[in-house]
């Protein structure tokens, strides 16, 4: 069924209510369709994706370069720039309102401090022109009214948490005086100011160190499990996944191919692109005398055809697919997969 929804409690024990129900998800994306019009014809970054997410669980969103994990992000927060994007169709439910019939200043109480994003790179997203101190007391101060002298204290407070040594001190430091994992820590200290329901990371990881990203991942967990948020994780990174994530979306030109629980995907891909994605990876318990890469490159998400779009680099395409589009569909339990073929993944 075309947009199938998927819990992010799967496979886990239940977020339980008074009357024994699993707990409403904190977000539902509905169908989401989110396009660019170019000189080059329409691009379709988001096309028909739908899934839900809980309250203190992780939902990572993987996918090759172009797959339209970040715009979904973006639409979720409605940051697409318009023109040349926008939203097409969906809905993204939050707290019983669709974020996409909400008006700017509606939104503008809910970005920041409700739904918080932690962007691809830091050192773009912080303003090299003011302190660290005045980024971080000015979330306060406008989303909870705070006086200066409580953001500031609020604001050593957290970068303390996040692991900035002599915070008292650094707060008033410029960006450019912070390594990048101590950016991205203030990044992190910055969405987290005022306890938002839901996080966005978008590649927090990206151009760490392995020991940094290690510390990153370790400080995302904690503050998740202490303030009860829900996380949306988008990364290239299986294995940061694999370590984060209690489900997993896997897209490919736009859309999601694969959808289940982490330990369930790892362990039996149903899609040719995922499993290609893991084959991909070096292994440590096995011989590989190379790497074993998905041949040919995504599609010009303007130009796509008929049939599935992974079709020209699949393994296992059949003439079916070259000419339909599989929709998701149940290939086992809490586990989805868009392909016609039953893959094995021994194969």
């Amino acid at each position: 069924m075309k947009g199938n929804r998927v819990s992010s409690t799967t496979n886990e024990p239940e977020h339980a209510t008074g009357s024994g129900t699993a707990a409403r998800p904190v977000l539902q994306v509905e169908h989401l369709r989110t396009s660019f019009f170019t000189e080059e014809g329409v691009v379709r970054a988001v096309d028909d994706v739908s899934f839900d997410l809980h309250r203190g669980r992780t939902l990572g969103i993987v996918g090759e370069s172009g797959s339209g994990k970040t715009v979904t992000s973006l639409s979720i927060l409605r940051l697409v720039p318009d023109p040349p994007g926008r939203i097409e169709g969906g809905r993204i439910v939050f707290d019983g309102r669709d974020l996409v019939r909400l008006t700017q200043r509606q939104l503008r109480a809910i970005r920041g401090r409700r739904i918080s994003m932690i962007f691809q790179d830091p050192m773009t997203s912080l303003n090299p022109y003011l302190r660290v101190s005045r980024q971080l007391t000015e979330v306060l101060e406008l989303h909870e009214g705070a006086t200066p002298s409580a953001a500031r204290r609020r604001a050593i407070e957290m970068l303390t948490r996040v692991g900035i040594p002599e915070a008292a001190r650094r707060v008033d430091a410029y960006p450019h005086e912070f390594s990048g994992g101590m950016r991205q820590r203030v990044m992190i200290a910055m969405a987290l100011l005022c306890r938002p329901e839901i996080l966005i990371a978008d590649e927090p990881t990206t151009a760490l160190d392995v020991t940094i990203q290690a510390q990153i991942l370790t400080l995302m967990r904690e503050l998740r499990d202490e303030f009860a948020s829900a996380v949306v994780l988008i990364t290239h990174d299986l294995g940061v996944v694999a370590g984060m994530a209690d489900e997993v979306v896997v897209m490919y030109a736009g859309r999601i191919v694969e959808q289940a629980p982490t330990r369930e995907l790892f362990a039996s891909p149903r899609h040719p692109y995922t499993l290609g994605l893991l084959r991909s990876i070096p292994r440590l318990d096995r011989h590989q005398a190379r790497l074993d890469p998905i041949p040919g490159r995504p599609p010009a998400l303007h130009a796509l055809t008929a049939g599935c779009a992974f079709a020209p680099r699949c393994a296992f395409v059949q003439d079916r697919c070259r000419k339909e589009s599989p929709d998701l569909r149940p290939v086992g339990d809490a586990h989805h997969a868009a392909c016609w073929v039953d893959v094995d993944a021994s194969a």
